[in-house]
């Protein structure tokens, strides 16, 4: 009796099936280092933290009052070069970090919650050293973080600074995003490779900058980039901050908004009903400028962010 044999086609035809598809993932992802074995030659500071090492920078005189600077949803902390310089000539102690996930962070495999957030930054102004409070800055999403951390943290917050603020609200998620491998997959193959390119949408001018895309693929070469950003997502889908941000408006502490006029990632527009759930806050429009004001217009801005520190230094 002969055994039964696949022809060679099929045989074939099966390999290809399976080949082809992991031979584009593999080609697609830039996901070729890990973190370990890289951060010993990496620049700045690394704290070893609950969920990973946090990577920060922290300069200017120990005594002199601190201002910490959060990062948006997805650019490391270079996002503050101009800002941590302005910042630190102007005599205050500056701390910027990377969340985890981000730059040169670790990207651990737990949900990105607003907890795993203020847990980080709670923990890393202990291995700072900073027991006062301090002036709290986020643009973007970091608007999301500082508002949550002050709620939280009132004790820990000194005043607020808004950059073109972005709060968490719902949304819904696609189909691939409920299938996390297929999620990761397609991303890989058709749509991480523009991430870095897409970048440059926060500026009114990008060919101003034309070094910014390059800049944040650095850290698309870590592994757990990818996850990190799609944990993000997944987790916070739900989350609606309008109370909280409105609890955080009734403080007496101060708070100043900066928002560029030409922003397309947040619009201006959108300062409206913002500003009314910071009645206290003061709003400084700047012309001429996207979504990261204090790259396009730094000298308008750090004037303004300096003025409002020392006004509110007693």
């Amino acid at each position: 009796m002969k055994s039964k044999r696949w022809p060679i086609w099929l045989i074939a035809a099966v390999i290809a099936l399976i080949a082809v598809p992991w031979g584009l993932f593999d080609y697609a992802d830039p996901e070729r280092r890990s973190l370990d074995e890289s951060r010993t030659a990496l620049p700045g500071q690394f704290a070893r933290l609950t969920d990973g090492y946090t990577h920060y920078e922290n300069k200017g005189p120990a005594d002199a009052r601190t201002v910490v600077l959060a990062a948006g949803f997805s650019v490391p902390y270079y996002i503050w070069d101009p800002t941590f310089v302005a910042l630190t000539a102007a005599g205050f102690r500056v701390l910027r970090y990377d969340y985890y996930g981000r730059g040169y962070s670790d990207r651990p495999a737990i949900p990105f919650s607003d907890e795993m957030y203020m847990r980080q930054l709670d923990e890393l102004l202990d291995a700072a050293h900073i027991s006062q409070p301090v002036d709290l800055v986020g643009i973007s999403f970091g608007a999301s973080l500082i508002t949550n951390f002050a709620d939280k943290h009132s004790e820990r917050v000194r005043s607020l600074i808004y950059f073109d603020p972005s709060i968490r609200k719902p949304y819904q998620l696609s189909l691939a995003e409920n299938l996390p491998p297929v999620w990761n997959y397609l991303s890989a193959v058709l749509d991480e490779q523009s991430w870095a390119d897409g970048q440059l949408s926060d500026f009114l001018h990008p060919e101003n900058f034309p070094d910014w895309p390059e800049r944040y693929r650095d850290q698309m070469q870590y592994k757990g980039f990818r996850r990190a950003r799609l944990s993000e997502i997944v987790t916070n889908a739900n989350i609606d901050q309008s109370d909280q941000l409105k609890r955080v408006g009734e403080n007496a502490r101060p708070v100043l908004v900066v928002w560029g006029k030409q922003d397309t990632t947040v619009p201006f527009e959108d300062s409206e009903w913002f500003m009314k759930l910071l009645p206290r806050g003061s709003l400084v429009p700047i012309e001429g400028s996207g979504h990261l004001p204090q790259w396009e217009q730094p000298q308008e801005v750090h004037s303004e962010l300096v003025k409002f520190l020392q006004a509110t230094s007693n």
